[in-house]
């Protein structure tokens, strides 16, 4: 299956600013079941883009502009290649856990299983868990499943429920949040209480309207998503998502991971100038039959079609294209 991803990230200031400095993790992941066949960033006021890896091989782009201007505008474009991975089992073999604490004590995971900024523990984290009598029994898979669907239960989704710098004692008090808070809480307790390595996922869902049973996804549309990723052993590394309550497949597009969202941020950086910013986000992930779809209106923001024409028309080097063959201390919020 391929999908075409356009992700557009508007600043606006209330002053002109003298200086912005801004860095970028929107480029799909080329690796396990998809593809990144081809990606574009394109930046307006006028710029040079730059990029790297960082140590888990995210696409980190990065970008200063000193010039004096009064609003930012990013557009990430992608052209994606998705494959379904296999049926996972029901269950494991009874020795499971042992294998996982083998693979461990033989591994680098350490990271994954301590806690981080968001997935730090706390007492209502740890009356959840004996709410749930989060412990190990059966298997680890088995065990995912179950807290996978009980999160889904126990927590409501409400968009702008919390906010970007949330601590999860926020989401676990009101029992509602966005998918970030669903991926930390569930992350700082497969960390805790099961010793599973897991880490945080950042990137894109193509959304379903209709569903089988009538069930749809929770998750906003117009914006980024997050879910956990948890070591399995005879498996590798899979993906849960407890805010729709789904193991993460072919309709999940992967631009990061990290410990939690403080590693992979969409944008991420200051401004210079005594200016209040408001941040505007729109997200369309399309079906595709492989080539980039043409531009189409998006009524989030209603300038959608404006901007991208203004950012795809600067000239060279603005662009920054890669392809594969085969800020503001403000960051975007998972929704």
């Amino acid at each position: 299956m391929y999908y075409t991803v356009r992700h557009l990230t508007k600043f606006n200031y209330s002053k002109p600013v003298s200086e912005s400095i801004m860095e970028t993790r929107m480029h799909p992941r080329s690796d396990e079941n998809q593809r990144c066949l081809s990606f574009q960033l394109s930046v307006s006021p006028r710029c040079r883009v730059f990029s790297y890896r960082d140590h888990l091989a995210n696409h980190v782009h990065h970008f200063d502009i000193p010039g004096g201007h009064d609003q930012l505008v990013i557009v990430a474009e992608s052209l994606v290649e998705m494959e379904d991975r296999e049926a996972l089992p029901s269950f494991l073999a009874p020795d499971a856990w042992a294998e996982l604490d083998a693979m461990i004590l033989a591994g680098d995971y350490w990271e994954f299983l301590f806690p981080s900024e968001f997935t730090g523990p706390t007492a209502r984290l740890e009356a959840l868990a004996n709410q749930l009598d989060l412990r190990r029994r059966d298997d680890p898979l088995m065990m995912l499943h179950d807290l996978n669907e009980q999160l889904y239960r126990a927590f409501d989704y409400v968009p702008k429920s919390t906010r970007v710098d949330s601590q999860i004692d926020v989401a676990l008090e009101q029992r509602t949040g966005v998918c970030q808070d669903f991926a930390h809480i569930m992350l700082a307790l497969v960390r805790s209480r099961l010793r599973i390595p897991c880490r945080y996922v950042s990137g894109y869902l193509h959304s379903l309207t209709e569903g089988f049973g009538g069930k749809v996804d929770r998750s906003m549309t117009s914006a980024t998503h997050a879910w956990v990723e948890a070591l399995i052993p005879q498996i590798g590394w899979v993906g849960f998502d407890p805010t729709n309550w789904l193991i993460a497949g072919e309709r999940h597009i992967r631009t990061a991971i990290g410990r939690d969202y403080a590693d992979v941020p969409p944008t991420h950086g200051i401004y210079r100038g005594r200016a209040s910013s408001e941040l505007t986000v729109a997200v369309r992930v399309s079906p595709s039959e492989g080539t980039p779809l043409p531009d189409q209106e998006l009524p989030i923001p209603e300038d959608w079609s404006t901007l991208v024409e203004k950012a795809q028309q600067l000239p060279p080097p603005l662009p920054v294209v890669l392809s594969t063959v085969k800020h503001m201390q403000q960051m975007q919020q998972a929704q």
